[in-house]
């Protein structure tokens, strides 16, 4: 098969961390190449140089066999080289057609030419079976539809190479089938496809070959069909990943009580709508739903963060409806935020202050109004140890630490904290196998000594593995509840869709 790629000895260092050490690999013509590593392994690091985004120390690139200098994404992109990021870069009040074809318009007079280019995108849309209306506001689009415009993006620009960052993060199961598909598609139209993702499975699905990264080093580089999941796993992380046994426990008292929540937007429309629901003591609940239904209000007024709210949240016994954050804390709830630096840390702070807060005035920490600082360094060496977080030391800020390294900070704080309840807003969100494997295992033994946790999360297969109950969320509401080994995740994206479950038949 035709090399249309290949990265040779790459090296990239940051200070004193060598981010790729001496990488080479290759991208055959038609075929998808999976990344896979631990946060820090160096997957990204190695796609940015790729895309321009980041210079190499040392090593070459080349294409079709000529040597290449990519020094920004524009020169990328000049080469046939596309990313469909993470975070998708669209433009809202646009329509999908405008999006697309933004700063390559077709035009007519000097004027934006509306119908050749709508029929342009719908061209594009029928070829690759990326189905989009071309005339719609992106805001209005689900976020499916969303990365199915990030791909025509790319796709027109021209792009014979393209780069998967994360895909399949914030989509459901439908969509992620969906998703994997076309990545199918385009590869047997003559595309070649690379992509960066946690989830083994989808690996296992779409991918040709599998590189290996940790630790900046290349592991491996192995075919799909010769390798395994558990097999990924160890090369990923230098040791087998334990599969976790939850034992069911049964409990009258209840955490976390809410009824009736209601909320208005600004603009008079219900975002959340007589929303009832409970944790008792030892079970994990999940919430289910695509991003935008609720799930984000729901704890912002279940937290402090939201008090404009009807209805009542009663946590640990004690009502605290519209109380504020610090009284909700003390009430007995701890809360990892779904927003890591704009709820969940202060960027500009200390691990050690970051780890701290909300436990001031704790007799542990403090003493009559003068901080411990040998004690709070000293717990916080300790969480570093513990949740590996790669780290020079406790004083380092949080804004120089990878996004991973911070949720894990956050994580941490909040899962440590001695209280009965826990709120965890995507605690998994851009850290590793081995992290994710004992963020779990610490959520676990949590509700094993009788604690409750409320989990919302996008990643599914999160929520089927670690919950005892699920409520799925649609518009504001809830929109059914379930025990989990009553149901498959093709009838939970059914559910998250708006669909209907009737005795047993999933209803569309």
């Amino acid at each position: 098969m035709e090399k249309v790629l290949e990265m040779k000895n790459i090296v990239k260092t940051y200070g004193r961390v060598v981010a790729n050490d001496d990488i080479s690999i290759d991208l055959r013509k038609g075929e998808i190449l999976a990344i896979v590593g631990e946060n820090g392994a160096g997957k990204s690091t190695l796609m940015k140089i790729l895309y321009g985004l980041e210079k190499a120390d040392s090593g070459e690139i080349f294409l079709h066999g000529k040597p290449v200098k990519i020094t920004s994404p524009s020169v990328a992109m000049d080469l046939q080289i596309g990313m469909v990021q993470q975070h998708f870069m669209l433009f809202g009040p646009m329509t999908v057609t405008e999006n697309i074809v933004y700063n390559n318009e077709i035009s007519k007079y000097s004027f934006f030419d509306k119908k050749k280019n709508e029929e342009k995108v719908a061209e594009l849309s029928e070829r690759y079976g990326l189905k989009v209306d071309p005339t719609a506001i992106v805001d209005n689009c689900p976020v499916g539809t969303q990365q199915r415009i990030e791909i025509l993006k790319t796709l027109y620009q021209n792009a014979d190479i393209i780069i998967f960052d994360e895909p399949s993060a914030v989509l459901t199961p439908n969509e992620v089938d969906d998703l994997l598909d076309t990545m199918k598609n385009l590869a047997a139209a003559g595309k070649s496809l690379i992509i960066i993702t946690h989830k083994l499975n989808e690996v296992m699905y779409v991918a040709d070959r599998v590189v290996v990264l940790r630790a900046g080093k290349l592991i491996d580089v192995v075919n799909k069909k010769d390798t395994s999941i558990e097999q990924l796993s160890y090369m990923m992380i230098g040791r087998q990943v334990a599969n976790l046994e939850i034992v069911e426990h049964d409990s009258n008292e209840t955490l976390l009580k809410v009824e009736n929540l209601t909320l208005g937007s600004e603009l008079g429309k219900k975002v959340l709508d007589n929303v009832n629901l409970y944790v008792n003591a030892g079970e994990i609940v999940g919430i289910a739903g695509v991003s935008g239904n609720g799930q984000t209000e729901l704890v912002r007024c279940i937290s402090g963060l939201e008090r404009n709210y009807q209805g009542k949240v009663t946590v640990n016994g004690s009502d605290v409806s519209n109380f504020d954050v610090a009284a909700i804390r003390k009430a007995g709830l701890s809360h990892i935020p779904e927003d890591r630096y704009m709820w969940g840390s202060a960027r500009e702070a200390t691990i050690s202050d970051n780890i701290l807060m909300g436990e001031e005035d704790s007799i542990r920490f403090s003493k009559n109004g003068i901080l411990k600082q040998k004690e709070i360094d000293g717990y916080a060496d300790k969480l570093i140890g513990e949740y590996s977080i790669k780290v020079d030391n406790n004083k380092q800020k949080i804004k120089e630490l990878s996004g991973g390294n911070a949720q894990k900070v956050i994580t941490a704080r909040e899962v440590e904290r001695d209280c009965p309840f826990t709120i965890a807003c995507e605690p998994t969100r851009g850290i590793d196998i081995g992290a994710m494997e004992f963020v779990h295992e610490r959520l676990v033994a949590k509700r094993d000594k009788y604690g409750g946790i409320l989990l919302v999360t996008s990643e599914l297969s999160e929520i089927m593995k670690l919950c005892d109950r699920i409520y799925v969320m649609y518009n504001g509401s809830i929109n059914y509840e379930f025990k989990n080994e009553d149901i498959d995740d093709h009838k939970l994206g059914v559910l998250m869709l708006g669909g209907k479950v009737d005795e047993n038949k999933v209803v569309n």
